[in-house]
């Protein structure tokens, strides 16, 4: 069936406006049928964060910003789905045209600006589904126009508890002015301080949520130490390895839409993104696991992310030109590793090549 869908959507997808081929994509998963997703192989399974995943294979935040179909992403075959952004208010983001496909790079490049329904809409979907089962993890940012933006993560944390798997505090995006700040070292840690606070206060009624990190992979490793540091000291659950990148490599071949200011996902992502994984591997000292995202197109991509540090990851702007059979195709090709190496599980390979990664040259941005 996902073949299929793939077959008669993408072209149709890709023919029309990106932004609009997001909303048309939106609509066609609510009409999806409620069937029940095939069986993952066992040795595919990851604990992570205090939570079981029947795989590691996630759909990135971005693409279901307000909560409208994470059910659907689940039965097409995720092991768990991320909605968000999610601010408190709504708010409309940037101005359109914010989207702009790389068709030569497999890449994408957005400036969205955090544009969702806001936290009451989203709250009253995920309360709707919450007897569902599946991990559904919510992803957090401030309003643009917040005047106290650690309040707006702190005021989330207490709202979607009740209803969320787990918490991306995301701090990384380039499109809301003045938020990757949040990423340097008192500023963080005032804002993971108050925002385990608000999960400790909740935990009572609300369970144990865990609150993960994400970071950008433009980060140097100077600030990427002081991240670490933080985030070890204040006791997050895991990291997120990375946002989208603000630079622009010298080999994309899309060199008029590469002008485009916002962030840059997708294939030419892959390399700095999972370097940035081994990096914060090696600093993380298996205090806490690592979701990496960023350029992973294929199973050969997942398992180099995984190898380099990732006990789970995550997609989106590959299924633009893969497809949403890139999912399947992922979990077939580390199962056979597992079967053809003679391993139970992802969790031996986790992070094996770390330490090679890390002593090679810098990936050429």
């Amino acid at each position: 069936m996902i073949r299929a869908f793939d077959a008669l959507s993408l072209p149709v997808l890709r023919w029309l406006d990106p932004e609009d081929a997001h909303r048309l994509a939106i609509q066609g998963l609510r009409f999806l049928p409620p069937t029940k997703p095939r069986d993952d192989d066992p040795k595919l399974a990851v604990r992570a964060f205090g939570l079981n995943f029947p795989n590691p294979i996630g759909m990135a935040a971005g693409f279901d910003k307000s909560a409208e179909v994470p059910d659907a992403l689940l039965r097409l075959g995720f092991g768990f789905v991320e909605i968000g952004s999610v601010t408190p208010k709504p708010q409309s983001g940037n101005p359109r045209p914010r989207l702009f496909r790389l068709e030569r790079d497999e890449a994408v490049i957005n400036r969205m600006g955090f544009n969702n329904d806001g936290a009451e809409a989203a709250l009253r979907r995920l309360a709707a589904r919450a007897q569902n089962g599946g991990i559904v993890g919510v992803n957090v940012g401030a309003n643009k126009d917040s005047p106290d933006r650690v309040a707006d993560y702190v005021k989330l944390i207490e709202t979607f508890a009740p209803v969320a798997s787990y918490f991306t505090v995301n701090v990384s995006s380039p499109n809301t002015p003045g938020l990757r700040n949040l990423q340097e070292g008192a500023l963080l840690d005032d804002l993971l301080a108050r925002v385990i606070d608000a999960r400790e206060r909740v935990r009572q009624k609300a369970g144990d949520t865990p609150v993960l990190l994400k970071i950008a992979p433009d980060l140097s490793l100077a600030q990427l130490d002081d991240v670490v540091q933080v985030a070890r000291s204040r006791r997050v659950d895991g990291m997120i390895v990375s946002n989208t990148t603000i630079a622009r490599p010298s080999t994309l071949r899309e060199e008029m839409r590469a002008k485009e200011q916002g962030g840059l996902s997708g294939r030419p992502l892959f390399r700095l993104s999972t370097r940035m994984v081994a990096e914060t591997y090696v600093r993380v000292e298996g205090a806490f696991p690592l979701i990496g995202v960023g350029g992973v197109d294929s199973g050969g991509a997942a398992l180099t992310k995984i190898r380099a540090g990732a006990s789970l990851i995550q997609l989106y702007s590959s299924l633009v030109y893969k497809g949403l059979g890139l999912v399947d195709e992922i979990k077939r090709d580390l199962a056979s590793t597992l079967l053809r190496t003679g391993r139970d599980s992802l969790s031996e390979i986790v992070g094996a090549d770390a330490a090679t990664l890390t002593a090679e040259d810098w990936p050429g941005m």
